[in-house]
């Protein structure tokens, strides 16, 4: 079942309404799990960061052991050719895909030439600037890329994303706040995490474990610009206890306040608004 509606699929040379069906039982990518997939945003008629949506999405395929179809400027294009299809009041989620369809060495390795690839628009609502969510911890944690895919999007990674869910879930709360393998805060379940406190912010490094996002960087970015620090550092679950605010940066709804870690609970404050607000001023600008 799909995520959104009003669907549109670039699949086989043009475009199609509706979700299409695009693999086949025997393809590498429908039972070894080959696949790759990015995520933009068409808010507003604006679609921020999209090049280097379309250009990650060509890396992750490259780190599955994939060539890559298509340029970024090509994925570009279709992407553009497929929102006209849409009014400029539409919230649109943006997913290029590729997955393997043949076998290459041994079976388990696809054959990086004989590869699979489409586009996926959906309309999904944006959420609110009232939506918040809230986080405990999992007992499952990020892997290491010697034993992972974690230098791409790939839907492998998702299983575990997923059981993290599950889990918080089941003790009341909406997301998890997700440890690497040493045990410091990596990001959440579902996006990259942010604290402020007195002032200031703070991340968690990019240490390898995660996919440090494309609008993460752009939260960076605008709020180094802005004139606020902005640290990459190692966060323990501590530094969450005592944070003034905690928020989400991800594609599907940029800037998620958090309304409480376990016990502790913060309020929308203002570097969490100010995000916000330097995000789309600069969506509309660029």
């Amino acid at each position: 079942m799909a995520t959104g509606t009003n669907i549109y699929t670039y699949f086989g040379k043009k475009w199609h309404k509706g979700n299409l069906p695009i693999m086949s039982a025997a393809d590498h990518g429908s039972w070894l799990g080959s696949t790759v997939f990015d995520g933009a945003r068409y808010v507003n008629g604006v679609t921020p960061d999209l090049m280097a949506h379309c250009e990650r999405v060509n890396h992750s395929a490259i780190s599955m052991g994939l060539t890559p179809l298509f340029t970024k400027n090509e994925i570009y294009d279709l992407v553009t050719e497929g929102l006209t299809n849409y009014t400029k009041n539409t919230a649109v989620y943006i997913r290029p895909m590729y997955w393997g369809i043949g076998n290459g060495y041994s079976s388990i390795v696809p054959d990086s030439e004989n590869i699979g690839f489409c586009i996926c628009l959906e309309e999904i609502p944006m959420a609110s600037k009232a939506d918040t969510t809230t986080l405990t911890t999992t007992s499952f944690h990020r892997p290491i890329l010697s034993d992972n895919l974690c230098n791409a999007k790939a839907g492998c990674l998702y299983p575990n994303n997923a059981r993290m869910l599950f889990e918080a879930n089941k003790k009341g709360f909406k997301n998890a706040l997700v440890a690497d393998a040493m045990g410091n805060v990596a990001e959440t379940a579902t996006a990259n995490v942010f604290l402020a406190k007195d002032g200031e912010i703070f991340t968690p490094i990019a240490n390898g474990t995660f996919l440090a996002g494309i609008t993460r960087a752009r939260h960076i970015k605008n709020l180094t610009e802005d004139g606020y620090k902005v640290t990459e550092c190692v966060l323990n679950f501590e530094d969450f206890t005592k944070a003034d605010e905690v928020f989400l940066s991800g594609n599907m709804a940029k800037i998620t306040p958090v309304k409480n870690f376990d016990h502790n609970e913060y309020k929308i404050g203002p570097i969490t608004k100010k995000v916000r607000e330097l995000y789309w001023d600069w969506a509309h600008s660029d």
